[in-house]
């Protein structure tokens, strides 16, 4: 795995007014970049998916304030690929309370 983990590749594109900066929009996916497809296995160029390697992966959640703004819908096996059971928190690992005797 790359260095700084992963990064956005998203349907569509739009540009902050305030900085011009292009921000992802549409469907966001989890990409490293390096690769030519998704963590869950979507080629980048057969899907016509953008690349934003500026922009890192919890950016796109709502949560974290950052270029969520126009992102619609976070791909579900990118989310479970990257670490995170869903977009409102990371996992935990499972743990045992009560073994059996």
């Amino acid at each position: 795995m790359p260095r700084g983990g992963p990064r956005v590749a998203a349907t569509g594109e739009w540009r902050d007014d305030r900085t011009g900066e292009r921000l992802p929009a549409g469907e966001a996916h989890a990409w490293h970049p390096g690769a030519n497809q998704t963590l869950c296995g979507v080629p980048l160029s057969r899907a016509g998916l953008r690349r934003f390697q500026h922009v890192a992966w919890p950016d796109v959640f709502p949560e974290s304030g950052g270029a969520a703004e126009r992102v619609r819908r976070v791909c579900p096996c990118c989310l479970a690929a990257s670490g995170r059971r869903s977009a409102r928190g990371w996992s935990r690992p499972w743990v045992r309370r009560s073994p059996r005797p």
